[in-house]
């Protein structure tokens, strides 16, 4: 079993959850509740990892977050 860390945003805009796993190209989702998203997220991320997998490609390692400070 491998774990990941997932990225959640709350969208005003459609009143959804919106989560991604950064490094992992398609492995992204929403949902009405974290439970939901939580769910969302596993289903999403095992079909990516088998796209991997088929593909005979190493998974990308995801570094980590950086805060940017830009005049605004």
């Amino acid at each position: 079993m491998k774990t990941f860390t997932a990225y959640l945003e709350w969208d005003p805009e459609t009143n959804l959850y919106v989560g991604f796993v950064p490094g992992i190209s398609g492995a992204h989702t929403q949902g009405r509740s974290l439970d939901e998203l939580q769910k969302n997220l596993k289903e999403v991320l095992g079909l990516c990892l088998e796209e991997y997998q088929d593909a005979g490609e190493d998974l990308p390692r995801f570094v980590g977050l950086q805060q940017i400070e830009v005049a605004g």
